[in-house]
């Protein structure tokens, strides 16, 4: 069997808590069987849903917490009662104790960047972490980032994005020599804003062997996979993703309803079936449910606040396969390497980061 991949959740975190995330802990392990878990929140409500999961409670220690983040808490306010005692927090300290390998939680995304810093900190010359996701597109999947860690970035934050993503991109997609793209609002290198410009520059000139570094992608460059990682700050990052989720939704209902109106609609619907599943599947947002804060000492998953069970295993399943991998160390090297070759640390720091969107 390979080795044990040890994954702390935060069982109390997202819409629904324990039921899902214990539910989900469960169908990861069915996938996963050399996964141990430990599982903290309230032991009370773990144990009443680990009765429904006996193989899960045969891999699983349970830690109690009494202190859960609330969803709508700014980082600011979960630090200030939940530092050091919440479920959200004893996750990520787990990974910092070595207790765990890396730490999952649906919880507030904001509430869970602030903690992660603070817990495990930024790997050296990284300024702050970003959160990367896996994409649907025509070609099979791609790597974002950021997708809402922090708003803002400068060329020298959007050159360490392009290596943190493709190395997740080599980890996860099994590629290795990912295509990188910074998205903008054209192909032409005479448009975009002065720091995405400079980042493009910088990043021809390091020409780093990690990555095929492939210029600008425009927006619908991303669902036609142009290209294997697309690089962007968090603001526009985090609108992208919200209205692509909106847009397979919206979808989906139009399908719906175009084939439930007449009863020729709903032939044709029973004599396509086969293909209506296969587009279900393929817009399915809990396939891709899981992104990875990227450039910390440590290994975090944040899964969707209202992801249900399965995908909140996807969350946990790709939490495993980054633990597996030598993804930090990978992380670690390239950013080495590009500060000898170029010194992007003097880059124009004047966008200062704000706070992660939630």
């Amino acid at each position: 069997m390979p080795q044990t991949v040890r994954i702390a959740l935060d069982a109390m975190g997202g819409d629904f808590g324990p039921k899902v995330t214990i539910a989900g802990a469960a169908s990861a392990l069915e996938q996963r069987p050399n996964s141990r878990f430990l599982l903290i929140g309230d032991e009370q409500a773990i144990r009443a849903q680990l009765e429904r999961h006996p193989r899960l409670a045969e891999s699983a220690e349970v830690r109690h917490s009494a202190v859960s983040i609330r969803m709508d808490d700014k980082p600011s306010q979960a630090l200030r009662y939940g530092r050091r005692v919440s479920s959200m927090w004893l996750a990520i300290e787990a990974v910092k104790k070595g207790d765990a390998d890396v730490a999952v939680s649906a919880g507030n995304t904001g509430a869970l960047m602030a903690m992660a810093k603070i817990c495990l900190h930024t790997m050296a010359r990284v300024d702050r972490p970003a959160l990367a996701c896996l994409w649907p597109t025509l070609r099979g999947q791609s790597v974002v980032l950021d997708v809402g860690a922090s708003m803002g970035a400068n060329a020298s934050h959007l050159v360490d994005l392009a290596i943190m993503g493709a190395a997740m991109a080599r980890v996860i997609l099994g590629l290795e020599r990912p295509t990188v793209g910074l998205l903008n609002v054209g192909t032409e290198e005479i448009k975009g804003i002065e720091e995405v410009k400079a980042a493009s520059t910088m990043l021809r000139d390091l020409a780093l062997p990690g990555f095929d570094y492939r210029g600008f992608v425009e927006g619908d460059g991303i669902g036609k996979g142009a290209v294997d990682v697309v690089v962007t700050e968090g603001f526009t990052g985090n609108i992208a993703l919200k209205t692509a989720e909106g847009t397979a939704a919206q979808i989906t209902a139009y399908v719906k309803d175009a084939m439930s109106g007449t009863l020729l609609a709903k032939l044709g619907y029973l004599l396509a079936l086969g293909a209506f599943r296969e587009l279900r599947a393929k817009m399915d947002t809990r396939a891709t449910n899981g992104g990875v804060f990227l450039g910390l000492q440590g290994i975090v998953i944040k899964s969707h606040g209202g992801a249900d069970s399965v995908g909140f295993a996807r969350a946990v399943e790709i939490g495993h396969e980054v633990a597996g991998s030598d993804l930090l160390n990978r992380i670690r090297d390239t950013v080495a390497l590009a500060h000898r070759l170029g010194d992007h640390d003097g880059a124009d720091q004047t966008t200062p980061p704000r706070e992660a969107a939630q």
